[in-house]
């Protein structure tokens, strides 16, 4: 007859050192937790200072009367319905959207034209991207500055070249209807480069065997840009597009330089309303009450975009 011995019981330091694994394994976390936030903080806190300080307090200033001299006058929410019911308000947001109506899709097709010239074999290829790309790097009073010369009504050369081809000279930027435009076309030179270096990085992170099998399969050149360069350059062309719209709501340098907003106020835009409020008639709650509308504005934008960009974006 063969005798089974049961099993000794587990002993008691053995059951209490079980548990001491996940507790070594959340000391190590909240250990690397640290040094992390640590090697973050030369970023975090220039970032909480000047980011989201700033934030706070322009949400309390929207929530007052001030005129920056006298103590502030707590009005709640009387800033943002005076702003709402004022006529000015919609006119300086449907001025915005019309400048980025023109300026966005000039810039991205001049901004892919480029990137696909520029992108081929040729010669002086890296001087002609330096060239284009330096106005991205020059200062926007400079180059404001430069194309209100340029679109001189009397004496601006492209006045001159459209006379020379018996063509209309307009008014540029002194004409209400032509004001707009005027900043478009300066903002549309500037950004040139940008679009096409990001656009440029998306062409050459495209494989070259692609190209090759719809070469011998007969595709034309218009059918592999359409089938294979545009499907693929989609996260580009969606960065792209998503950073073009938050720098077009926040449009002001350009306009400021070259109209003031004028004349008549018809290039006056939100972030010019924004400066007018606070610099000019002393409305600073009103002013951080426009801001804080422009922020839902592009947040909401942004937001459907990135839910939108799923249906059109190609990862691959």
């Amino acid at each position: 007859m063969t005798l089974v011995q049961a099993a000794p019981p587990p002993s008691t330091a053995a059951a209490d050192a079980v548990p001491a694994a996940p507790r070594g394994r959340r000391r190590g976390g909240l250990r690397n937790l640290g040094w992390v936030l640590f090697f973050l903080l030369p970023s975090a806190v220039p970032l909480l200072l000047f980011t989201f300080v700033p934030m706070v307090g322009s949400l309390w200033v929207s929530l007052h009367r001030w005129n920056l001299i006298s103590s502030p006058k707590w009005v709640g929410l009387a800033n943002y319905e005076r702003l709402l019911k004022d006529p000015q308000t919609l006119k300086v947001f449907l001025h915005t959207v019309a400048y980025i109506a023109g300026y966005l899709p000039l810039v991205y097709v001049g901004g892919l034209a480029l990137a696909v010239a520029l992108n081929q074999r040729m010669r002086g290829r890296s001087f002609f991207r330096a060239a284009i790309f330096l106005p991205v790097v020059t200062s926007w009073v400079v180059v404001a500055l430069l194309w209100q010369w340029l679109l001189n009504p009397a004496n601006g050369l492209v006045n001159h070249v459209l006379a020379a081809l018996h063509l209309p000279t307009p008014g540029w930027w002194t004409d209400p209807d032509w004001a707009i435009p005027s900043v478009i076309l300066a903002s549309a030179w500037k950004d040139l480069g940008f679009v096409m270096v990001i656009l440029l990085a998306g062409l050459q992170a495209i494989p070259s065997d692609l190209y090759e099998a719809a070469t011998v399969d007969g595709a034309s050149g218009w059918q592999r840009f359409r089938r294979i360069t545009l499907p693929l350059l989609s996260p580009s062309t969606f960065f792209v597009v998503v950073i073009s719209l938050i720098n077009g709501f926040q449009v002001f340098d350009q306009v400021f330089v070259m109209t003031g907003g004028g004349p008549e106020q018809s290039s006056q835009v939100v972030v010019g309303q924004i400066y007018n409020l606070t610099f000019r008639y002393g409305r600073a709650g009103d002013a951080s009450a426009l801001s804080w509308l422009l922020f839902v504005v592009i947040l909401v934008i942004t937001a459907i975009q990135l839910r939108v960009q799923r249906r059109w974006v190609t990862n691959a």
